[in-house]
Protein backbone atom coordinates (compact mmCIF):
# COMPACT_ATOMS: atom_id res chain seq x y z
CA UNK A 1 0.00 0.00 0.00
CA UNK A 2 1.09 3.07 -0.81
CA UNK A 3 0.96 6.46 1.03
CA UNK A 4 -2.20 7.21 -1.10
CA UNK A 5 -4.15 4.82 0.83
CA UNK A 6 -7.54 4.12 0.35
CA UNK A 7 -7.22 5.20 -3.42
CA UNK A 8 -7.22 2.28 -6.15
CA UNK A 9 -8.76 1.05 -9.10
CA UNK A 10 -12.08 0.34 -7.25
CA UNK A 11 -12.28 3.54 -5.56
CA UNK A 12 -9.92 6.05 -7.65
CA UNK A 13 -8.96 9.75 -7.53
CA UNK A 14 -10.82 11.58 -9.74
CA UNK A 15 -8.78 14.92 -10.88
CA UNK A 16 -10.97 17.69 -12.57
CA UNK A 17 -9.41 19.91 -14.46
CA UNK A 18 -6.32 19.31 -16.36
CA UNK A 19 -4.45 22.90 -17.02
CA UNK A 20 -0.95 23.86 -15.30
CA UNK A 21 -1.52 22.61 -11.99
CA UNK A 22 -3.91 19.62 -12.56
CA UNK A 23 -1.17 18.33 -14.55
CA UNK A 24 1.66 18.70 -12.41
CA UNK A 25 -0.28 17.60 -9.25
CA UNK A 26 -0.94 14.02 -11.52
CA UNK A 27 2.91 13.93 -12.55
CA UNK A 28 3.85 14.09 -8.80
CA UNK A 29 1.54 11.24 -7.91
CA UNK A 30 2.05 9.03 -10.74
CA UNK A 31 6.00 9.53 -9.84
CA UNK A 32 4.91 8.73 -6.08
CA UNK A 33 3.69 5.48 -6.98
CA UNK A 34 0.14 5.97 -7.36
CA UNK A 35 -1.11 3.56 -9.84
CA UNK A 36 -2.23 5.37 -13.26
CA UNK A 37 -5.45 2.48 -13.39
CA UNK A 38 -6.49 4.18 -9.90
CA UNK A 39 -7.02 7.51 -11.44
CA UNK A 40 -9.69 9.02 -13.52
CA UNK A 41 -9.02 12.66 -15.32
CA UNK A 42 -12.01 14.76 -16.40
CA UNK A 43 -11.16 17.32 -18.64
CA UNK A 44 -12.97 19.49 -21.44
CA UNK A 45 -10.79 19.95 -23.62
CA UNK A 46 -9.57 18.11 -26.43
CA UNK A 47 -5.91 19.35 -26.60
CA UNK A 48 -5.61 19.06 -22.86
CA UNK A 49 -6.90 15.64 -22.99
CA UNK A 50 -4.67 14.37 -25.69
CA UNK A 51 -1.68 15.83 -23.43
CA UNK A 52 -2.52 14.41 -20.42
CA UNK A 53 -3.25 10.98 -22.20
CA UNK A 54 0.14 11.10 -23.76
CA UNK A 55 1.97 12.70 -20.34
CA UNK A 56 0.36 9.51 -18.36
CA UNK A 57 -0.82 6.36 -20.19
CA UNK A 58 -3.20 4.20 -18.36
CA UNK A 59 -4.82 7.35 -16.97
CA UNK A 60 -8.55 7.41 -17.57
CA UNK A 61 -8.80 10.75 -19.33
CA UNK A 62 -12.23 11.76 -20.11
CA UNK A 63 -14.11 15.23 -21.46
CA UNK A 64 -17.25 15.67 -18.82
CA UNK A 65 -17.32 14.65 -15.37
CA UNK A 66 -20.74 13.09 -16.00
CA UNK A 67 -18.77 10.57 -18.29
CA UNK A 68 -17.27 8.81 -14.83
CA UNK A 69 -18.74 5.48 -14.23
CA UNK A 70 -17.00 5.72 -11.24
CA UNK A 71 -17.54 5.66 -6.96
CA UNK A 72 -14.42 7.79 -6.08
CA UNK A 73 -12.70 7.77 -3.25
CA UNK A 74 -10.87 11.63 -3.87
CA UNK A 75 -12.35 13.95 -6.01
CA UNK A 76 -9.67 17.19 -7.03
CA UNK A 77 -10.83 20.27 -7.65
CA UNK A 78 -8.05 22.00 -9.71
CA UNK A 79 -10.57 23.75 -12.24
CA UNK A 80 -11.02 27.39 -12.80
CA UNK A 81 -13.29 29.16 -9.80
CA UNK A 82 -15.49 30.76 -12.63
CA UNK A 83 -15.93 26.86 -13.75
CA UNK A 84 -16.70 25.78 -10.31
CA UNK A 85 -20.36 26.20 -10.85
CA UNK A 86 -20.47 23.97 -14.01
CA UNK A 87 -19.07 20.96 -12.23
CA UNK A 88 -20.60 21.13 -8.66
CA UNK A 89 -23.93 19.31 -9.82
CA UNK A 90 -22.13 16.49 -11.49
CA UNK A 91 -19.54 15.63 -8.53
CA UNK A 92 -22.12 16.41 -5.82
CA UNK A 93 -23.73 13.15 -6.67
CA UNK A 94 -20.63 11.55 -4.82
CA UNK A 95 -21.13 12.90 -1.29
CA UNK A 96 -19.10 10.24 0.10
CA UNK A 97 -15.72 11.33 -1.45
CA UNK A 98 -13.19 13.16 0.24
CA UNK A 99 -13.46 16.58 -1.51
CA UNK A 100 -10.13 18.88 -2.43
CA UNK A 101 -10.09 21.68 -3.83
CA UNK A 102 -7.51 24.04 -5.64
CA UNK A 103 -9.65 26.86 -6.39
CA UNK A 104 -8.29 30.67 -5.28
CA UNK A 105 -11.82 32.26 -3.78
CA UNK A 106 -13.95 29.59 -3.58
CA UNK A 107 -15.22 28.86 0.52
CA UNK A 108 -15.94 26.22 2.46
CA UNK A 109 -19.41 27.86 2.61
CA UNK A 110 -19.57 27.30 -1.30
CA UNK A 111 -18.61 23.69 -0.91
CA UNK A 112 -20.97 22.76 2.02
CA UNK A 113 -23.87 24.69 0.02
CA UNK A 114 -22.97 23.06 -3.65
CA UNK A 115 -22.16 19.26 -2.06
CA UNK A 116 -24.04 19.31 1.21
CA UNK A 117 -23.25 20.22 4.75
CA UNK A 118 -21.89 16.77 5.71
CA UNK A 119 -19.42 16.87 2.42
CA UNK A 120 -15.61 16.25 3.90
CA UNK A 121 -13.74 19.37 1.79
CA UNK A 122 -10.27 20.47 1.95
CA UNK A 123 -9.39 23.44 0.44
CA UNK A 124 -6.04 24.73 -0.61
CA UNK A 125 -4.28 27.13 -2.02
CA UNK A 126 -0.99 26.08 -3.66
CA UNK A 127 1.48 27.66 -6.00
CA UNK A 128 3.34 27.65 -9.33
CA UNK A 129 6.38 26.09 -8.10
CA UNK A 130 4.52 23.20 -7.85
CA UNK A 131 5.37 22.63 -12.08
CA UNK A 132 8.89 21.54 -10.67
CA UNK A 133 7.44 19.93 -7.31
CA UNK A 134 8.85 22.69 -5.49
CA UNK A 135 5.77 23.94 -4.13
CA UNK A 136 3.99 25.41 -1.39
CA UNK A 137 0.73 24.60 -0.29
CA UNK A 138 -1.33 25.86 2.35
CA UNK A 139 -4.93 23.44 3.35
CA UNK A 140 -7.68 24.33 5.74
CA UNK A 141 -10.40 21.45 6.29
CA UNK A 142 -14.00 21.65 7.37
CA UNK A 143 -14.88 20.16 10.66
CA UNK A 144 -16.22 16.85 8.27
CA UNK A 145 -12.67 15.76 7.47
CA UNK A 146 -11.06 12.86 9.20
CA UNK A 147 -7.49 12.83 10.47
CA UNK A 148 -6.66 10.34 7.70
CA UNK A 149 -8.27 12.58 4.94
CA UNK A 150 -6.25 15.67 6.05
CA UNK A 151 -3.03 12.78 6.05
CA UNK A 152 -3.79 12.24 2.77
CA UNK A 153 -4.61 15.49 1.56
CA UNK A 154 -0.99 15.92 2.80
CA UNK A 155 0.36 13.34 0.80
CA UNK A 156 -1.44 14.04 -2.24
CA UNK A 157 -0.27 17.83 -2.21
CA UNK A 158 2.80 16.88 -1.01
CA UNK A 159 3.53 15.30 -3.84
CA UNK A 160 4.66 18.72 -5.41
CA UNK A 161 6.35 20.17 -2.68
CA UNK A 162 6.05 21.64 1.08
CA UNK A 163 2.78 21.27 2.76
CA UNK A 164 1.00 23.42 6.21
CA UNK A 165 -2.30 23.61 7.77
CA UNK A 166 -3.51 26.42 9.14
CA UNK A 167 -7.24 26.13 11.09
CA UNK A 168 -8.82 29.29 10.57
CA UNK A 169 -10.58 29.63 7.08
CA UNK A 170 -10.31 33.68 7.70
CA UNK A 171 -6.24 33.35 7.11
CA UNK A 172 -6.49 31.69 3.64
CA UNK A 173 -6.43 35.26 2.41
CA UNK A 174 -3.21 35.85 3.56
CA UNK A 175 -1.70 32.83 2.41
CA UNK A 176 -3.14 33.83 -1.21
CA UNK A 177 -1.18 36.77 -0.87
CA UNK A 178 2.04 35.36 0.33
CA UNK A 179 2.34 32.39 -1.31
CA UNK A 180 -0.05 31.67 -3.72
CA UNK A 181 0.55 35.26 -5.62
CA UNK A 182 4.29 35.52 -4.26
CA UNK A 183 5.78 33.86 -7.11
CA UNK A 184 4.80 36.50 -9.05
CA UNK A 185 6.47 39.22 -6.99
CA UNK A 186 9.86 37.41 -7.02
CA UNK A 187 9.45 36.83 -11.10
CA UNK A 188 8.88 40.90 -11.33
CA UNK A 189 12.04 41.44 -9.08
CA UNK A 190 14.14 40.00 -11.78
CA UNK A 191 12.62 41.84 -14.54
CA UNK A 192 13.26 44.86 -12.66
CA UNK A 193 17.03 43.86 -11.42
CA UNK A 194 17.88 42.81 -15.31
CA UNK A 195 16.37 46.18 -16.27
CA UNK A 196 18.30 48.25 -13.86
CA UNK A 197 21.69 45.62 -14.99
CA UNK A 198 20.77 47.17 -18.15
CA UNK A 199 20.24 50.44 -17.91
CA UNK A 200 23.59 50.84 -15.80
CA UNK A 201 25.56 49.47 -18.86
CA UNK A 202 25.46 45.45 -19.22
CA UNK A 203 24.72 44.09 -22.05
CA UNK A 204 20.69 42.68 -22.28
CA UNK A 205 21.62 39.03 -22.19
CA UNK A 206 24.21 39.19 -19.58
CA UNK A 207 21.62 41.35 -17.63
CA UNK A 208 19.27 38.78 -17.68
CA UNK A 209 21.18 36.64 -16.67
CA UNK A 210 22.59 37.90 -13.97
CA UNK A 211 19.24 38.73 -12.67
CA UNK A 212 18.19 35.13 -12.66
CA UNK A 213 20.69 33.43 -11.19
CA UNK A 214 21.22 35.91 -8.72
CA UNK A 215 18.06 35.58 -7.46
CA UNK A 216 17.88 31.43 -8.25
CA UNK A 217 20.79 31.25 -6.64
CA UNK A 218 20.09 33.71 -3.63
CA UNK A 219 16.66 31.39 -3.22
CA UNK A 220 18.76 28.40 -2.60
CA UNK A 221 21.39 29.52 -0.16
CA UNK A 222 18.57 30.57 2.01
CA UNK A 223 16.80 26.94 1.43
CA UNK A 224 20.26 25.75 2.29
CA UNK A 225 21.25 28.14 5.24
CA UNK A 226 18.36 26.24 7.63
CA UNK A 227 19.78 27.82 10.88
CA UNK A 228 20.32 31.27 9.22
CA UNK A 229 17.58 33.59 8.95
CA UNK A 230 17.41 35.99 5.84
CA UNK A 231 18.37 38.62 7.51
CA UNK A 232 21.76 37.03 8.95
CA UNK A 233 22.41 36.21 5.46
CA UNK A 234 21.85 39.47 4.12
CA UNK A 235 24.05 41.15 6.79
CA UNK A 236 26.96 38.42 6.22
CA UNK A 237 27.34 39.62 2.39
CA UNK A 238 26.72 43.63 3.42
CA UNK A 239 30.29 45.32 3.80
CA UNK A 240 30.33 48.63 6.03
CA UNK A 241 30.36 51.36 4.01
CA UNK A 242 30.23 48.66 0.39
CA UNK A 243 28.26 49.02 -2.39
CA UNK A 244 25.55 46.44 -1.14
CA UNK A 245 25.24 48.71 1.97
CA UNK A 246 24.88 51.36 -0.23
CA UNK A 247 22.47 49.55 -2.18
CA UNK A 248 20.09 48.58 0.97
CA UNK A 249 20.80 52.18 1.99
CA UNK A 250 18.20 52.89 -0.76
CA UNK A 251 15.55 49.43 -0.71
CA UNK A 252 15.79 49.71 3.27
CA UNK A 253 14.86 53.46 3.65
CA UNK A 254 11.54 54.64 4.43
CA UNK A 255 9.66 54.56 1.74
CA UNK A 256 11.28 51.44 0.46
CA UNK A 257 10.83 48.30 -0.38
CA UNK A 258 9.55 46.69 2.89
CA UNK A 259 6.34 49.35 3.10
CA UNK A 260 5.92 48.90 -1.01
CA UNK A 261 5.83 45.08 -0.39
CA UNK A 262 3.63 45.17 2.60
CA UNK A 263 1.21 47.47 0.56
CA UNK A 264 1.58 44.63 -1.99
CA UNK A 265 0.20 42.16 0.24
CA UNK A 266 -2.48 43.82 1.61
CA UNK A 267 -3.37 44.66 -1.74
CA UNK A 268 -3.69 41.07 -2.64
CA UNK A 269 -5.36 40.31 0.36
CA UNK A 270 -8.00 42.75 0.19
CA UNK A 271 -8.56 41.29 -3.14
CA UNK A 272 -9.13 37.28 -1.95
CA UNK A 273 -11.40 38.75 0.41
CA UNK A 274 -13.58 40.16 -2.46
CA UNK A 275 -13.37 36.93 -4.74
CA UNK A 276 -13.93 34.88 -1.62
CA UNK A 277 -17.57 37.21 -0.97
Amino acid sequence: MTEFGVIGADRPLVLVGGGRMGSALLSGWLARGLASQAVVVADPDPEAAARLAEQAPGVRVVSAVDDMVVRPSVVVLAVKPQMMDGVMPAVAVHSDALFLSIAAGKTLAYFAQALGKDAAVVRAMPNTPAAIGRGMTVCVANAQVADGQRRLCTALLGAVGEVAWVDAEKLMDAVTAVSGSGPAYVFYLIECLEAAAHAVGLPAELAATLARRTVAGAGALVEASEDEAPATLRRNVTSPNGTTEAALNVLMAENGLAPLMRHAVEAAMRRSRELSS
